[in-house]
């Protein structure tokens, strides 16, 4: 109809839009160009583009010509690109396109921000697109991208990409690129999905270094330090350098923990942390395994006595005072060598080669300990096979109580001037099926360090109580009796020790003023809160405490005016020169005798074994003796039929 816009059978909102488009290209005198929807006779919808220029007759405008197509088939192309175009910037990829020689054709929003392509930059020639281009084109194989790739060329790749970000901050991208060709296989444009995971990636790195590292110290953990032994001792199959472990444990950490806490525990970790680091090679691997554990991984040191070179040249370095938090701890350590051998790199695989060596640094530490601590001590043969005999032992010692294996013998301790029995000390005795007895010196440490102690401390109280009790009550012995049971620092130290002993005590009978317990004199010197509280708590029930073995090594007499003991047991090795004929010993006995009783102590003296040891002792003022010349240990049996006998529990003077 002549007059009749093409849009009049548009829907009303884009007809009311068309004809604010025309009358604003009218009056600009500019190009027009408008797409709108119109219904067809069998009830579809088509898109109609009209496109009009002006009709100019010298500079006026005397009408306009157009077309009008229909672009149905591309409005729904590009509708649906938009669709897809949002649905990946809504993913958080970056989208970009490029042609087949290079230049950038498309990127959405989010490819933007992350490459810092500029907004309204010539899309072909931007600087960040064309670095982050030559950036993936580096790294794609060249059959992807490549502009006339022979045979079936590859057509996606994936992979991760660096690249530097408009903060100018190293990224990684994980991308994506897929290559579109025509059918003669001519490449026509590529284009690439791209994503920011460098926050991934610094994670699992991250991860990956807890993993391997002790997170107190920074330094390497278990893990690593078996990995990169494995790897030096492959390396020496063709250098023939010999590889090295050293085990090194702190000896007073626990009792750092114990006494000052945590906090300072684990600034003296730290602190013997860097002095390793200091005092080894930079090829030297030092690595944490343990609470108070370290290792250090060494190459090529010639023989075993540059080994143990090294060996004490560490222990040196960690050993002396350290001030933490204003107070000043006194560090030391025990280090086990262990080197390797050609027979074994022909006989075991390095990765448990390695496992192998750390276990016997391991050894070779344990036996540093046992000689003493403070030492360094290099792998045997015979450390190995002591050992296996301590891990069978180990295994053997879980069943023997169950197996009813234990039994108790019992030694009399006498008044030196009256000569009567004041008490029985227990002494524990293991009938082991095919190694026959064994006294406490073989197990016993095995039993600490188990917490087997706790449950054979229990059965020793238990017996030898109620075998005194039997002998109280048909007469043997007076009411008064004592009985004298070992008790170790990790016993004392259980906050369970004290009610369990109470509980004994009222099973058996027996009045809580009869038991001694007795601890070693390294318990002066511990000022481990749990054990004070024991002892304290103990004594307060009527319990009497007898600090043994004094003199034996740790002896400290100013702990004794603190130290909440009753008894004194003077150690063997002070005992057994008294009563020489030129008296050598005497002045030292006397002095720790009169120690003792201006601390109101009773003093007991072991392994009395001669008759000039007791007169001297009687001399000196000792107050009760204990050894063979006394009585020598006795079972229950046996110490019936010397009542039976009328010789008594004790030989008559």
């Amino acid at each position: 109809m002549p007059g009749t816009a093409p849009w009049v059978n548009a829907q009303p909102h884009e007809r009311q839009a068309c004809e604010r488009a025309w009358k604003q290209a009218r009056e600009t005198s500019a190009p027009f160009v408008v797409e709108f929807r119109i219904g067809t006779p069998n009830g579809e919808t088509m898109w109609v583009q009209v496109a009009t220029q002006p009709i100019r007759d010298s500079g006026d405008i005397t009408g306009y010509v157009g077309t009008a197509l229909d672009c149905t088939t591309a409005v729904e192309q590009r509708r649906l690109s938009d669709q897809l175009v949002g649905l990946l910037d809504a993913s958080g990829d970056a989208i970009v396109v490029f042609d087949r020689v290079g230049a950038m054709t498309f990127c959405n929003d989010i490819a933007r921000t992350m490459l810092g392509i500029e907004e309204h930059s010539d899309t072909g020639n931007d600087i960040a697109a064309r670095t982050f281009m030559q950036a993936v084109r580096d790294q794609l194989p060249r059959d992807v991208i490549s502009p006339d790739a022979g045979g079936t060329p590859q057509r996606r790749w994936e992979g991760e990409v660096a690249f530097r970000s408009p903060e100018g901050l190293s990224r990684t991208l994980a991308v994506v690129v897929q290559s579109v060709r025509t059918r003669e296989g001519v490449l026509d444009h590529w284009s690439t999905i791209a994503r920011d995971i460098t926050d991934e990636r610094n994670q699992q790195r991250e991860l990956g270094r807890l993993a391997t590292h002790d997170a107190l110290t920074g330094l390497p953990n278990r893990v690593l330090f078996l990995r990169k032994t494995a790897e030096a001792l492959e390396r020496s199959k063709t250098t023939k350098n010999q590889v090295t472990v050293l085990f090194i444990d702190l000896d007073k950490l626990k009792h750092v923990n114990d006494t000052i806490g945590h906090v300072v525990g684990d600034q003296l970790i730290v602190s013997i942390a860097k002095r390793l680091m200091a005092a080894t090679r930079p090829s030297d691997l030092v690595a944490r395994i343990g609470g108070d554990e370290f290792v250090v991984l060494c190459e090529g040191l010639l023989d075993e006595h540059v080994a143990m070179d090294v060996a004490e040249r560490i222990r040196h370095s960690i050993t002396g005072p350290l001030v933490l938090q204003g107070v000043e701890i006194d560090s030391g350590a025990s280090v086990g060598v262990a080197m390797s051998t050609s027979e074994q790199l022909s006989q075991q695989a390095p990765e448990d080669l390695a496992v192998t060596m750390l276990r016997c640094a391991d050894t070779a530490m344990y036996r540093a300990k046992q000689r003493g601590r403070g030492r360094s001590e290099l792998y045997s043969d015979d450390m190995h096979r002591a050992a296996r005999e301590r891990v069978v032992l180990a295994g053997q010692l879980e069943q023997a109580l169950a197996a009813d294996q234990f039994f108790v013998m019992y030694q009399p301790i006498e008044h030196s001037q009256a000569r009567h029995t004041v008490a029985f000390e227990a002494l524990l005795r293991w009938a082991h099926p095919t190694r026959g007895e064994l006294s406490p010196a073989d197990f016993l440490e095995l039993a600490d360090e188990s917490g087997l102690i706790g449950p054979i401390g229990d059965w020793i109280l238990g017996a030898a109580g109620t075998s005194l009790r039997s002998w109280i009550d048909s007469g043997m012995v007076s009411k008064q009796t004592a009985l004298h049971v070992n008790a170790t620092r990790r016993q004392l130290a259980d906050t369970t020790f004290v009610d369990r002993t109470i509980t004994i005590l009222r099973e058996v009978g027996l009045d809580c003023a009869q038991l001694v317990v007795e601890t070693s004199e390294a318990s002066l010197v511990d000022n481990n809160p749990a054990i004070l509280r024991s002892i304290t708590t103990l004594k307060r029930h009527g319990v009497r405490i007898a600090v043994d073995d004094f003199g034996a090594g740790y002896s400290s007499l100013s702990a004794l005016r603190t130290f909440p003991a009753d008894c004194l047991k003077l150690d063997g090795t002070v005992v057994r020169d008294v009563g020489r004929s030129d008296g050598g010993d005497d002045p030292i006995v006397r002095s720790l005798i009169q120690l003792a009783h201006s601390l109101d102590l009773t003093v007991i003296a072991e392994w009395v074994s001669t008759d000039d040891q007791l007169q001297r002792l009687k001399v000196l003022g000792c107050d009760q003796l204990q050894g063979n010349l006394v009585c020598k240990p006795l079972t229950t049996e046996q110490v019936a039929q010397r009542y039976q006998a009328g010789i008594g529990p004790v030989p008559a003077k």
